[in-house]
Order: C-alpha cells, then sequence, then structure tokens
C-alpha cells in the first residue's frame, strides 16, 4: 500500500504549469513540524518534501497563501528523471 496522510505547510509554490495532455500541475515545497514518539522518547521531527498536484487540486492549491497549514493525502512516487521521492497530492484539507 502507498498512502501518505502529512501535516504542512506550503514554503513554495511554482507557477501553474500544465502536462503535455493538457491538465494543470503545480509543484510545491511542503515543510512538516511535529513531535513523534519513538523507541519509547519523544523526538522533534522537521521535514521538507517536494509534491505535486494535479488537475483541479493543482488549480486551488494555485491560489492558497505560501504558509498556508493543510492536511495532504495521496502517495509517494519517484519521477522519471529525478532521485527524490515527490508526494503525489490527490486531497487536501484545511488542518
Amino acid at each position: 500500500m502507498n498512502h501518505v496522510v502529512l501535516s504542512a505547510g506550503i514554503v513554495e509554490a511554482k507557477p501553474l504549469r500544465y502536462t503535455p495532455a493538457g491538465l494543470p500541475a503545480l509543484d510545491l515545497r511542503l515543510e512538516h513540524e511535529s513531535s513523534v514518539e519513538e523507541a519509547g522518547s519523544s523526538r522533534q521531527v522537521k521535514a521538507v518534501i517536494k509534491a505535486v498536484a494535479l488537475g483541479t487540486i493543482a488549480e486551488k492549491l494555485g491560489i492558497q497563501p505560501i504558509g498556508s497549514v493543510f492536511r495532504f493525502s495521496g502517495f509517494l512516487a519517484t519521477p522519471r528523471n529525478g532521485k527524490l521521492v515527490v508526494l503525489h497530492i490527490q486531497e487536501y484539507q484545511q488542518d
């Protein structure tokens, strides 16, 4: 199963672009910060992750201000020409 749910803030949004198939696409950089329990101890966690949204989700996220925090859900994939994992956003809601 490949399903991710992440609360994160938008720290960067590139201009809306279109795929060769004509779908709106938005490349984002998200930042997450939380406290988690690991091996019996509390640990502060910070993560910056690349994300992409397609279609109407891209259009709607493209007008959100930088710093907006949402709960994103989607899946992870590595682009054909890349080395890093990208979160493909399928849904989001105000956190």
